[in-house]
């Protein structure tokens, strides 16, 4: 596979998209009655997910060959409805049925982060924060994230990416104790970028690099698996300070919707929040022992 691909077909994304929600369930999931045991198709047939929407066998299956171009926002949310799509999988969809028309080919608009954001972040002494942006950039830290994650000043710009850092370092293996979830929940934010915008050049070489280094980077890919995560809990080792279990929180920026402002803290009086503590007094030099970088 090269590693600089097309550009991300949006009427094969739309397609595999609805094939592989369509998969996932069963009849008796939905009130449908199982006839026989010996379904030539997993999960639903066309027939009947289209029975569920209310539309005509001919429409839904024009719309899973990937033209969904004059389909509209109700038959969307009716199809939706049918496969129980969450609201990330409703928009995600809605996207890819109805992308933003684009005059011409170009490379994506760079995403600086405002000076401002930086002196926020460094001001804050006592958790772990960042911000990333598109295709899982990492724009800016603190002190404590470096401490915490690695010094990403140290890579190249390029490799400051968590996808890269997921798939390709192995120590981050080592960090995460739940990698396989922190690996599913990058993918499944990748694939959100695609149905934003399919014309990133940027995010398609992205695909192909990963596609090309990692297999279970095209396993979870295929999967065509999309979510938000707001918050939630994250279980570390690090190789200084042991175990941790921190919280974090996804703040979006008001002003540009592709960056967002993650921090992670722990339960106060816990050995996290001591671990915390211990990260942050040894600063820079707890970046260089062993956290996942390239």
């Amino acid at each position: 596979m090269d590693e600089n691909p097309a550009l991300l077909d949006s009427r094969a994304e739309l397609s595999e998209f609805l094939r592989t929600r369509r998969a996932r369930l069963q009849p008796q999931d939905v009130g449908l009655p199982n006839f026989g045991r010996h379904r030539r198709v997993p999960g639903l047939r066309r027939e009947e997910l289209a029975q569920l929407a209310g539309v005509s066998v001919a429409y839904y299956t024009r719309l899973e060959q990937g033209n969904g171009r004059n389909v509209s926002g109700e038959v969307l949310d009716a199809i939706a409805r049918a496969l129980r799509l969450t609201d990330a999988e409703h928009a995600h969809l809605t996207r890819l049925a109805k992308p933003k028309t684009v005059k011409k080919k170009k490379a994506a608009r760079p995403q600086p982060m405002r000076p401002a954001l930086q002196q926020l972040l460094d001001s804050v002494q006592s958790v772990p924060a960042y911000v990333v942006g598109r295709r899982t950039d990492i724009l800016g830290w603190n002190a404590l994230a470096a401490a915490l994650f690695g010094d990403w000043g140290e890579l190249a710009p390029a490799d400051r990416n968590w996808a890269r850092i997921c798939f390709l370092d192995p120590r981050s293996r080592d960090l995460f104790v739940d990698w396989e979830q922190k690996a599913s929940d990058i993918v499944s934010y990748l694939r959100m970028d695609a149905g934003c915008y399919p014309n990133d050049p940027e995010l398609s070489s992205l695909v192909g690099e990963l596609s090309v280094k990692s297999e279970e980077f095209r396993g979870l890919w295929a999967t065509h698996d999309v979510r938000e995560k707001g918050h939630g809990v994250k279980r570390m080792h690090h190789p200084l300070v042991g175990d941790l279990t921190l919280s974090f929180e996804t703040l979006r920026l008001p002003d540009d919707c592709d960056q967002s402002l993650l921090m992670y803290h722990a339960e106060p009086d816990s050995a996290s929040a001591q671990g915390l503590r211990l990260l942050a007094s040894w600063g820079r030099d707890a970046s260089a022992v062993g956290s996942p970088q390239k």
